[in-house]
């Protein structure tokens, strides 16, 4: 059936290797608009939950995908006046539904901005994404929208959106660990290039002193101390003094000067 593969597709989305949490959600955005019956666009968000001062927690937006610029311009209003149904339907965590924002009282501040920019009717669903261990759970609201009143058949989109929704945080799991596997991978080939350098230098110094190679670090590590720098970087810094074309016959200049 046409819905659970709408469903499949949006939960593919971020499935694809390389995928970001902003591509993910403007690939979202831009299904759901082609994709849902009366929706013309459609509004992704993440958000996270923060706790203030005194103790009070509010969500503040991670990152979001919008199908189109002027459903960002009516999102970005909604968020920075903390009055719309987005907002609502991530601070109550219930479905929030528009027939017709012209027909509505409970965001007046809302209205002009919704009209102007072609956001008349809409359907938004939150969902949890749970966080792995130690993390903190997030938020998706998924949201179909469209320039005309009442433009939703409720009896098909209402449990659309839910399961969209649903799809969504589920994918956007994967997401999360893919950026934690991407960033431990880099840090990773940072280590080892941090290394495979040092180990350079305590050996440029181990054949022009003669010592060992812990005497060799130490040397390293007493000029970084003085200078205030990395061990990496003076060790970068002699392994480039002493190869290539620029390097001369002499001994090595670990003391700083």
């Amino acid at each position: 059936m046409w819905i659970e593969r709408l469903a499949r597709d949006i939960g593919a989305l971020a499935q694809t290797e390389n995928a970001t949490l902003e591509r993910a959600l403007d690939q979202m955005s831009r299904a759901a608009a082609l994709g849902v019956p009366g929706c013309s666009a459609a509004l992704v968000v993440v958000w996270r939950e923060v706790t203030g001062p005194d103790g009070s927690v509010r969500h503040v937006v991670a990152d979001y995908g919008a199908s189109h610029a002027d459903l960002s311009e009516a999102f970005e209003h909604q968020y920075t006046s903390d009055h719309g149904p987005t907002v609502e339907a991530v601070r109550e965590m219930r479905q929030v539904r528009v027939g017709d924002v012209l027909r509505e009282h409970r965001w007046p501040r809302y209205t002009s901005m919704a009209v102007q920019c072609g956001d008349r009717s809409s359907i938004t669903q939150p969902s949890l994404i749970p966080g792995d261990e130690g993390e903190d759970d997030r938020v998706v609201t998924f949201g179909v929208h469209s320039g005309r009143a009442d433009a939703f058949d409720e009896d098909v989109v209402v449990p659309l959106t839910a399961l969209l929704a649903e799809h969504a945080a589920v994918a956007l799991i994967n997401v999360g660990r893919q950026a934690d596997v991407a960033r431990e991978t880099a840090h990773m080939r940072r280590a080892m290039s941090a290394r495979t350098v040092i180990d350079q230098a305590k050996g440029i110094i181990m054949h022009a002193r003669g010592c060992d190679a812990d005497t060799a670090f130490t040397a390293l590590r007493e000029v970084a101390q003085r200078n205030r720098k990395k061990v990496v970087d003076v060790a970068r810094d002699l392994v480039a003094e002493n190869t290539g074309p620029q390097a001369r016959t002499r001994r090595p200049r670990v003391d700083g000067g």
